[in-house]
């Protein structure tokens, strides 16, 4: 299933404008050896495997990132062994939703032993070592298209949550394979797998800002580091006398990818006629911006729109970051017209976002209708002005160290009132959990 066809169609990562397990930095040396055994009826071990890995203890899972090579020995008691006809290592992997069969999409593996090119009959205990490499892409069939070419995918992270719809689980396995009518003999463990993904270089001027810590140049002296999105409507009534309109137009720091760790800059301006609204609705606790990570279970994973040809219980939304807004440093206000500055924190503990079949993990910038003492949002709470789509990286673009704007004393919000606006449910959607699956 790794080998690459000419003939299929190729999905990039990076041109996706994009574990309970534990948070690891990048490119760290090998510093953990991991053991595991098998033992007999009466308790007696006969079958070893070690493996090097990435991870900084033994006890945690062994790690592996893209291009890693995974290296090792298995050891085998053939006295205890008896009927072994041959041994082999294998990774394989799979992709699983709650209640349903796995789907494997990769499976790599060596022969270590053949009895049938042995000499004599091996006795005692046998030592073979084994490298394997983890392709970067996997083929993958289109399932109920058999006469469409298979898709090329990268291949996607471990992901494994508490309450998750779905998981994407790598094995490193040991197959001691018996003689007929005898069962084949296996030991396995858990791998974990992460790509490397790198966010693209920010503008000139905003690397010189980061440089120097000054102060960053918006969209006018900087069109290239930022996105200026259109303007929405922002519509409601204030203090229940009148109705009102405003114009809010989001500018969004450029590359839309952002490395674990990073702040995302942010830019909102609000302008009309009412200045009473304006002063009413451009205050930092009135804007909800959210980073929201978007799951989606089934065969609509792979769409470029997530609402795409997918039941609403098959995606699965919350909030992982809230932005920080203040009045912005260019200015006092000018009549018609006020602007914030601000910021969302990327956690460092987030998962990479992956489009894989059955199974996809995306990342939105979401801003909701404003909140304020007095007014009436004429949108329902959980309803988005306006959407965008970014990327999370492992890793910074080489040479660039983002930095914090926001003033001190400024704190993070916490994202509750995303996750009760939209109806999220920690637990998951039950009906999907009872009912759907992958479909």
């Amino acid at each position: 299933m790794s080998s690459k066809s000419p003939k299929s169609k190729r999905h990039s990562r990076m041109a996706q404008p994009d574990s309970d397990l534990p948070t690891y930095a990048p490119r760290a040396p090998e510093s953990a050896e991991h053991h595991y055994q098998l033992e007999d009826s009466k308790g007696r071990p006969w079958l070893w495997l070690t493996v090097k890995s990435r991870s900084r203890e033994a006890r945690q899972l062994p790690l592996f990132f893209e291009h890693d090579a995974i290296s090792g020995t298995v050891e085998v008691d053939l006295d205890k062994a008896e009927g072994s006809k041959a041994v082999l290592i294998s990774i394989t992997a799979g992709v699983t939703a709650v209640g349903q069969e796995e789907i494997k999409f990769l499976e790599v593996s060596s022969e270590l032993w053949d009895a049938k090119s042995a000499s004599s009959k091996p006795r005692g205990k046998r030592t073979w070592p084994f490298t394997l490499t983890l392709p970067a892409e996997c083929s993958v069939p289109d399932r109920g298209r058999s006469k469409q070419p298979p898709q090329v995918y990268p291949l996607p992270p471990t992901f494994s949550e508490r309450a998750s719809p779905a998981y994407i689980d790598y094995k490193l396995v040991v197959t001691v394979r018996k003689s007929a009518f005898r069962v084949n003999q296996t030991l396995a463990t858990t791998i974990v797998y992460m790509p490397i993904i790198r966010a693209e270089p920010p503008s000139p001027l905003r690397q010189l800002a980061y440089r120097e810590g000054s102060a960053l140049v918006g969209p006018e002296g900087d069109p290239e580091g930022w996105k200026v999105l259109p303007p929405v409507t922002v519509a409601g009534t204030i203090f229940g006398a009148r109705q009102v309109e405003l114009q809010c137009t989001v500018a969004i720091s450029t590359p839309l990818t952002y490395a674990l760790g990073s702040p995302i800059p942010l830019i909102l301006t609000l302008a009309g006629s009412d200045e009473q609204a304006l002063d009413l609705l451009a205050t930092p606790t009135a804007v909800r911006m959210h980073l929201v990570r978007v799951r989606l279970v089934g065969s609509h994973a792979v769409h470029d729109d997530p609402e795409a040809g997918g039941r609403s219980n098959n995606v699965f939304r919350e909030s992982v970051g809230s932005a920080s807004f203040w009045p912005s440093s260019e200015g006092a206000p000018r009549p018609g017209t006020r602007v914030l500055s601000g910021e969302l924190e990327v956690k460092k503990g987030l998962k990479l976002g992956f489009v894989f079949p059955r199974f996809s993990l995306r990342y939105l910038l979401v801003l909701l209708p404003f909140q304020a003492p007095g007014f009436a949002p004429a949108s329902p709470a959980g309803e988005a002005l306006l959407t965008e789509r970014v990327a999370i990286a492992s890793a910074n673009a080489p040479g660039v160290l983002p930095r914090s704007y926001a003033p001190p004393g400024y704190v993070h919000p916490e994202e509750g009132d995303y996750n009760t606006a939209v109806g999220y449910l920690e637990n998951g959607n039950q009906r999907f959990y009872n009912h759907h699956g992958f479909q």
